[in-house]
């Protein structure tokens, strides 16, 4: 299995440790990203360490009205690490505004941009602002990893224009049904799953402190939402990580 969405650099433990567990668990490839500068070097210097571990470098929505917002060249030489594999998370976020969506919008486009000069996938973070993330994105040709799925009105736009939607611990809760019908309609091929460790554990562990080797629950809820084999998803979905970030 591929943890496609973890912050392994947000944990007390040595990433060493978590990526152990997570190896116990089958979870054999964990994508570790950057919230800013040096959260993104902290996840670069983790995955230089941990084999099946990668690096996506960005610099997060909640920080578009911060100094971080003017660090956007900065990533160009991180972004030449041989385990940086995507842009991100970069997106809109109109729940915790700690930046307006103008803001926002500015840091997003300007990583969208480099993303496109470069080549890389983009990992986005699009939370209650489902129009705004499409219109953003209309013009992006690369490709598009919805991270921590939760925008159901934006799931027509996801599948219509062949995005990745990536799946957490939030799909396995007892209410969110909504979230298991969007994770039915999505086809085999751009399905991904994630823990976004260490937040949203999923239902059997939630209230504690999540990490990749909880990815098997959400494989677990998945799986029984679209009728499928739990063993054959993890595979599909672990296949489907190596397409979307050129693994």
């Amino acid at each position: 299995m591929t943890d496609s969405h973890a912050h392994l650099d947000a944990f007390e433990e040595p990433a060493a440790v978590i990526v152990s567990r997570a190896q116990e668990a089958g979870v054999v490839r964990v994508v570790t990203i950057g919230t800013g500068i040096d959260s993104s070097r902290a996840a670069l210097a983790i995955a230089e360490e941990q084999d099946g571990v990668y690096a996506v470098v960005g610099i997060d929505p909640h920080q578009a009205a911060s100094s971080e917002a003017l660090r956007v060249r900065e990533l160009r030489m991180l972004l030449q690490h041989p385990k940086a594999v995507a842009v991100g998370e970069t997106g809109l976020d109109s729940v915790r505004q700690h930046a307006t969506l103008v803001e926002q919008r500015r840091l997003f486009d300007a990583q969208l941009g480099l993303a496109s000069e470069l080549g890389l996938p983009v990992v986005v973070h699009s939370r209650e602002a489902a129009d705004e993330t499409a219109e953003a994105l209309a013009p992006f040709s690369g490709t598009v990893i919805l991270h921590c799925f939760s925008s159901p009105d934006l799931l027509a736009a996801a599948l219509e224009r062949g995005y990745y939607v990536s799946f957490a611990g939030n799909v396995t809760y007892p209410k969110a049904d909504e979230l298991r019908r969007a994770a039915q309609a999505v086809p085999g091929d751009r399905l991904l799953v994630e823990t976004d460790a260490p937040y949203l554990a999923p239902q059997p562990v939630r209230g504690r402190r999540n990490e990749p080797a909880n990815l098997v629950h959400t494989v677990a809820a998945l799986a029984e939402a679209r009728g499928e084999d739990e063993r054959a998803l993890a595979q599909s979905t672990h296949a489907n990580a190596a397409t979307a970030f050129g693994l």
